[in-house]
């Protein structure tokens, strides 16, 4: 049987990621808790027969069952839980990198659903959703009460359709309503381009694609700046990215790392331990990294950032991460159903677990809150507020020193570190990883 371990989607999507392993028979330590688990399992007998025959509206005793067999496993944990068939046949296309639905990934919080991150240029994304908002009501009903699986079904529906959420958002004062209208989610897992002598791969989950789409669009830009000596290093982008397959984060971990250990994960027994280590061969001929994550980055996000931080092969930058250590594994039930169940934890090369306590950056940097045009204040563009240079003094001097090909360099510098200035209004986090990579290779002999 094909076997997956899941390290990663935190919560639940309008699809589902997920893997297969085979589960063994559970069996009782002794004969008196065997005896007590039978008269509990008959007890429960007892109150289905009796809702069954006496609940004041005829229940589908299959959908009693499926009630059952997911409240005792999200009493677990909050990512463990059934998977009806269509739930286990939508996450097995997921895993390949197209599902319908808005593109948010969300956890249980106290009862609450919470977004862990929206899907860079999915329905939600576009609608104005952020990482930490709570949804408490779909078109105008309550979520409170509901378990995250019937919070997602009622957030699904048909492509094209018409939904609307209520939001409560740290720093504002009332809950507010956004409409977003559902959509085929085909996500390119990662996306590659150059900034000021930098490439920065953005990757926004880890399905089949990731590893491929990173490979491909790091290999295109480095072609494109003539090899990796015209390039200042890699900013890996793991903000917001909420996880997903254990071993695409080992081989976008293992794509920067020569050798040593990525990951390890332990479960209840210890001879079911394991540990993954990196292959040979580093795509970027160990140029530096920055990685940046934030309260959004999980599970597979961390696996990566912890490998790359704990050898030293990467400058961690950002905030906090989610702290998600978990790993799932989606197990087949007859019926066509699945059940994912926790069943082991996952901890960095150095040891440690990231489980509640999430990946701490190298360098903290908040991202600053984007004033609203409206509270702008007007840039005082006047000369005395500019300043002036040598160059505007009336009968300065010419530089007679430089030939017109370096004067021109110089002016190709200056516009270069006035773009990376803008770039600061748009994505502080960004740049200043680019500026990080930039200080590294001017200390380069």
């Amino acid at each position: 049987m094909k076997k997956h371990i899941v390290a990663g989607i935190v919560g639940v999507t309008a699809g589902l990621l997920g893997s297969t392993q085979v589960a063994g028979p559970l069996l009782a330590q002794d004969t008196a808790k065997n005896s007590s688990v039978y008269e509990q399992l008959d007890l429960f007998g007892d109150i289905f027969e009796r809702i069954r025959a006496q609940y004041v509206e005829e229940v589908e005793p299959s959908k009693l069952i499926e009630a059952a067999i997911d409240g005792m496993l999200t009493s677990l944990d909050p990512h463990s839980s059934y998977l009806s068939p269509e739930d286990a046949t939508q996450m097995r296309v997921q895993t390949r990198g197209e599902f319908g639905g808005l593109g948010i990934e969300v956890t249980q919080e106290e009862g609450f659903v919470k977004v862990v991150s929206p899907m860079d240029g999915t329905p939600a994304d576009e609608a104005g959703v952020e990482a930490g908002d709570f949804i408490t009501h779909v078109d105008g009903e309550s979520l409170l009460g509901l378990t995250l699986d019937e919070a997602v079904d009622m957030m699904r529906g048909p492509v094209g359709s018409e939904i609307v959420v209520t939001i409560v958002r740290e720093g504002e004062a009332e809950p507010f309503d956004l409409s977003i209208i559902r959509d085929t989610i085909k996500l390119t897992a990662a996306r590659v381009r150059t900034e000021s002598h930098a490439i920065v791969a953005r990757v926004t989950t880890f399905n089949d694609q990731t590893t491929p789409n990173l490979v491909e669009g790091l290999q295109k830009e480095i072609e494109a700046a003539g090899g990796m000596d015209n390039v200042n290093g890699i900013v890996l982008d793991l903000r917001n990215n909420p996880g997903g397959l254990l071993t695409q984060a080992i081989k976008v971990a293992d794509t920067f790392l020569e050798k040593g250990e990525i990951v390890s994960t332990r479960g209840r027994n210890p001879q079911d331990g394991e540990r993954f280590n990196a292959t040979e061969g580093d795509l970027i001929d160990g140029k530096p990294i920055v990685v940046l994550i934030n309260g959004g980055s999980a599970s597979a996000s961390e696996i990566v950032a912890g490998a790359l931080q704990d050898h030293r092969r990467a400058i961690v930058v950002g905030t906090k991460s989610f702290g998600k250590g978990s790993v799932q594994t989606v197990m087949p039930l007859r019926g066509d159903g699945a059940m994912r169940l926790t069943t082991a934890r996952y901890y960095t090369p150095s040891g440690r677990s990231i489980q509640a306590l999430g990946v701490s950056p190298d360098i903290v940097v908040e991202q600053p809150r984007r004033v609203p045009e409206d509270e702008e204040a007007e840039e005082d563009t006047s000369p005395a507020r500019r300043g002036r240079s040598e160059a505007e003094l009336r009968g300065a001097l010419n530089n007679d020193s430089l030939s017109e090909d370096e004067i021109r360099q110089i002016e190709e510098e200056r516009a270069a570190a006035e773009a990376s200035a803008k770039m600061r209004d748009e994505d502080y986090q960004l740049a200043y990883a680019i500026d990080i990579l930039k200080g590294l290779h001017a200390l380069k002999p």
